[in-house]
């Protein structure tokens, strides 16, 4: 079953010029997610998208335009939109079918949420003046905060003194959370982000979306998804660990893309408790946590602890075998100091580096890297900012198609900017056999054509590697000419072996040598700043190849000298 990305019947999202824009692409998310996911939704799912469907366009309008809003609770009165007429015909059918409930029970935020403050202190007045409140000099911040001191219940608005006014309650709502999440692969995009952004202005690759890229396959594991994105939108709602975790699903063993979002939502809540100071509770977590980096931030609560043989243990043993290198030069510090607690064993030196520095005092422009791309730039040996956009634009050119290739847990949307699981460990190990054929052209000179077909053929296109305001023609050529093959393979197979961490922390500079074919990586510093963990494991990953970079100190000149210079 494929399903390209515009289907006949809604042909792509529609043109910001349409007034009914935001119905139109609503429509379209439907049938999108109709269309891939049809077969495992839930029947309450499916008849929601065959009545909508159904509904008159007003009406059709008027949900979208709710779903779209803040919370679920809304006013009348403040759904006026000339495109949909009268609100109340609109709302009948939404009111037919349920969709809208007309008596809802309304909270106290709510209640100061959608209420002027003019009204509510005349509706709350009795309230208030009871407990010693005077109205007239109080403030509606200070109201709200009083009466949340009562621990109000919710109720209908006409106990809150309010009996003129009206509130309609979304009640599928949760309907439209859940095929947005099942959309965008997340509970953090919404339909705003979707619908309001002009999408046209940007171009995607496209993606040809099949059943066996779906990153679920049955309605159990459909269902654990949304246990999982509805765990994640209470944390994003900053509900305490301990409401989440009793409404977790069970463990997720056989989708490997499912037990991966479970074990993030782990370390999220353990992370949490790490920093509110519940340390044996965060400790207890990352025991149970198989994410990236937990082992690490078990370790680091452990120190806190003070249980210091246990940490040695472990970390002697995640030193035998290092998750990454992050982790690796995290075991480097760590093991010498509990060594230094547990058998009270000396500090030593820390290992000397041989990389090459340079020392300016240069008078101050405010920005240190142009200070030092206009100091040390010469026609005969052009410097270029290439921070995190040179080495891994190149990459992002010469794997284009392994990058975007459709697997399992990968694109959701035709709109993607790259694929989801691009930080996750597999991310090489479930493409390795693409990857490496491109990373062959890095040995028979064939690279130099592929990346720069993809930049003509691809430019513009939205990608996580390549930023095309910063790859130019003439950085391009000069690139491809002055960095030898057998540099790129080696920093570009570091890139893949972690992602998250690798693709930040370059050097700033890049200058070139074209009489000679040579280059060097210049990372700048400048007063007072110091060297980045990530930084520091890609000058030492240079030094180990022999490949040529430095590290340059700025010091601003005095500016009386500089003057008279």
């Amino acid at each position: 079953m494929s399903t390209p990305a515009t289907t006949p019947e809604t042909q792509g999202p529609a043109s910001l010029d349409d007034p009914l824009y935001y119905r139109r692409n609503f429509e379209w998310v439907l049938e999108w997610v109709n269309g891939r996911y049809g077969d495992l939704l839930p029947d309450s799912e499916r008849s929601f998208i065959e009545t909508v469907m159904t509904l008159p366009e007003a009406s059709r309008g008027l949900l979208v335009r709710m779903v779209m809003r803040k919370g679920d609770l809304f006013r009348p009165e403040a759904l006026d939109y000339p495109e949909l007429g009268d609100t109340a015909i609109a709302a009948e059918s939404l009111l037919r079918l349920g969709w809208l409930n007309p008596q809802p029970l309304v909270t106290l935020d709510e209640l100061f949420r959608l209420v002027t403050w003019a009204r509510l202190k005349n509706a709350l007045k009795p309230r208030l003046e009871e407990t010693g409140l005077v109205t007239a000099s109080l403030r509606k911040g200070e109201a709200l905060e009083h009466l949340k001191a009562q621990a109000l219940e919710p109720r209908p608005v006409e106990d809150w003194g309010l009996a003129e006014q009206t509130f309609w309650q979304l009640t599928v709502m949760p309907t439209c959370d859940r095929l947005r999440w099942l959309f965008f692969g997340n509970p953090y995009q919404d339909w705003s982000e979707f619908v309001l952004t002009e999408l046209g202005l940007y171009q995607y690759e496209p993606v040809v979306f099949d059943e066996s890229a779906r990153p679920v396959h049955s309605r159990t594991e459909l269902e654990t998804y949304w246990q999982l994105l509805e765990c994640q939108r209470q944390w994003q709602d900053e509900d305490a660990p301990e409401a989440i975790l009793p409404q977790l699903p069970p463990e997720p063993t056989a989708n490997p893309w499912l037990v991966r979002h479970y074990h993030r939502l782990l370390f999220k809540l353990a992370r949490h408790w790490e920093r509110v100071g519940e340390l044996e509770r965060a400790r207890d977590l990352y025991e149970v946590c198989n994410y990236p980096g937990g082992r690490g931030r078990r370790l680091r609560v452990l120190e806190r602890l003070e249980a210091f043989e246990p940490a040695l243990a472990l970390a002697t043993q995640a030193q035998q075998s290092p998750e990454s290198e992050a982790e690796a030069q995290q075991l480097e510090r760590l093991i010498p100091r509990l060594r230094r607690k547990v058998f009270r064993e000396k500090a030593s030196r820390p290992r000397s580096t041989n990389t090459e520095q340079i020392a300016l005092t240069l008078p101050s422009n405010g920005f240190v890297e142009q200070a030092v791309l206009e100091h040390l730039g010469t026609p005969e040996a052009p410097i270029y900012y290439a921070e995190n956009t040179l080495l891994t634009g190149l990459f992002g050119l010469l794997c284009w198609e392994p990058i975007f290739q459709p697997l399992p847990g990968a694109f959701f949307h035709p709109f993607q900017r790259g694929p989801a699981d691009l930080y996750w460990p597999d991310f090489y190990a479930r493409r390795a056999e693409a990857f490496d054929a491109c990373l062959a052209m890095l040995d028979d000179g064939r690279y130099i054509e592929q990346i720069w077909r993809h930049y003509r053929e691809k430019w513009g296109r939205q990608s996580p590697f390549v930023f095309w305001g910063a790859m130019t023609e003439e950085l391009l050529a000069v690139a491809l000419e002055c960095i030898p093959p057998e540099h790129l393979a080696l920093c570009f197979r570091r890139l893949l072996r972690d992602v998250k961490a690798n693709r930040a922390g370059l050097p700033d500079l890049v200058q070139f040598f074209p009489n000679t074919g040579e280059y060097r990586m210049i990372e700048v510093k400048g007063p007072g700043d110091r060297l980045q963990d990530n930084q520091k494991r890609w000058l030492a990953f240079f030094e180990q190849h022999r490949m040529p970079v430095a590290v340059c100190y700025v010091d601003w000149a005095d500016p009386e000298e500089a003057s008279d210079a």
